[in-house]
């Protein structure tokens, strides 16, 4: 179910190395620097040996202060259904979500996938020599079975602000929660998104029907990667007949409270920049999806048991870079722009931090400082 209402919310040079930052950051960066170990004062007591009250001090300032890890995680729902006359309430509400809706939900999607198929394949190969009718016949099937998968959940997704169109030299920049991000924007206009390559039955969607669509794959484990997505995006948005381009500066999927840094590669591209914010509210469901400990494929079966997926998406007003400004204060600016209007917490942090884990080199610095500050005081006579 969808609604539309109109609420409305200096191109700079190409550089000539457009950096992604596709890269792994140094976890090491945004560890504290320096010991914090300090040295008893006095004549050394055994006790003094034993204490290690500093270094556990700073091992729970960092529990207690974790703004990093509260970002990726998922909050688990209030349970409701505690007493004798509310679990038998519970009770018909999983009957009905699982072996009713489920099921009905089950019929949508196969019905939108018989539909798009029959309708896709023999417009992909029989209008080979007509590239831009087919491109445009893509394009609204390509919309179509998303319209469907939205179905699927029973997606009730109102959009503030007018609708993209195809325009050269502009980029739309999303906070990012899950996948389905791209598959709620997606059933309202075709954008090209660049994306994460993955495995199974999404990476096959990926090189085959979103790949009709100008959507640009790369693998973070690929360091090759860089150049050819970074050239592959400079002659995207130059392009006049190409979708619009979306890129979720984050570089991660959030839980919908926070947004961590965004990447400078899509402020340094020269063009027009158009934040999208998206909000879920988790009435029904949490939209986020944690790579790390569920597949999509899970993520999917538990929007689709779930009452409905509720949410909201503002087309703000377009942005250009300002004289002076850099690309990581234009980006920053953007942020603010969609964290204001998603009503999201900014956090310092770099997403891809969550697939990176301290070095031994960091946690034997640690160790070394600890060792030779009780070293020092054993040698004082």
């Amino acid at each position: 179910m969808n609604s539309n209402s109109n609420e409305m919310v200096k191109p700079s040079s190409s550089s000539s190395e457009l950096e992604l930052d596709l890269d792994r950051p140094n976890l090491e960066d945004y560890l504290p620097s320096g010991s914090s170990i300090q040295e008893p004062r006095g004549k050394l007591r055994l006790r003094d040996l034993l204490d290690i009250s500093p270094t556990l001090t700073e091992a729970a300032g960092a529990i207690i202060d974790d703004s990093f890890t509260r970002c990726f995680k998922s909050n688990s729902p209030e349970p409701w259904n505690w007493n004798v006359y509310l679990f038998p309430i519970w009770c018909c509400g999983v009957v009905i979500r699982y072996f009713i809706l489920f099921p009905v939900r089950v019929l949508i999607l196969t019905i939108g996938w018989i539909i798009f198929l029959s309708s896709y394949i023999p417009v992909h190969f029989l209008l080979k020599g007509h590239d831009k009718l087919r491109k445009k016949i893509e394009r609204s099937l390509v919309e179509l079975i998303c319209s469907f998968f939205v179905a699927s959940w029973t997606g009730v997704v109102k959009y503030h602000g007018p609708r993209p169109s195809i325009r050269p030299k502009q980029v739309f920049v999303a906070n990012h929660t899950s996948m389905i991000d791209f598959i709620i924007l997606e059933q309202m206009t075709a954008f090209a998104v660049i994306m994460q390559k993955h495995p199974g039955w999404v990476g096959l969607l990926q090189s085959t029907i979103l790949e009709s669509v100008g959507c640009i794959w790369f693998n973070r484990s690929e360091a090759k990667d860089r150049e050819i997505v970074a050239k592959k995006l400079r002659d995207h948005v130059q392009g006049a007949e190409n979708n619009p381009l979306l890129i979720f500066p984050e570089g991660t999927c959030v839980n919908n409270h926070y947004t961590v840094m965004f990447k400078k590669g899509a402020f340094e591209l020269g063009c027009t920049v158009c934040p999208v914010a998206i909000k879920y509210n988790k009435i029904f469901v949490d939209a986020f999806w944690n790579s790390r400990k569920q597949s999509f494929t899970m993520h999917l079966l538990q929007l689709m048991t779930s009452w409905a997926v509720v949410c909201d998406v503002w087309y703000l007003e377009p942005q250009n870079i300002k004289p002076g400004e850099t690309a990581i204060e234009f980006a920053e600016r953007v942020r603010d722009i969609i964290s204001v209007r998603a009503g999201l917490k900014k956090v310092p942090w770099d997403g891809y931090l969550k697939y990176s884990r301290p070095s031994p080199k960091h946690r034997e610095q640690k160790q070394q400082s600890f060792s030779e500050s009780m070293l020092r005081r054993l040698e004082e006579k």
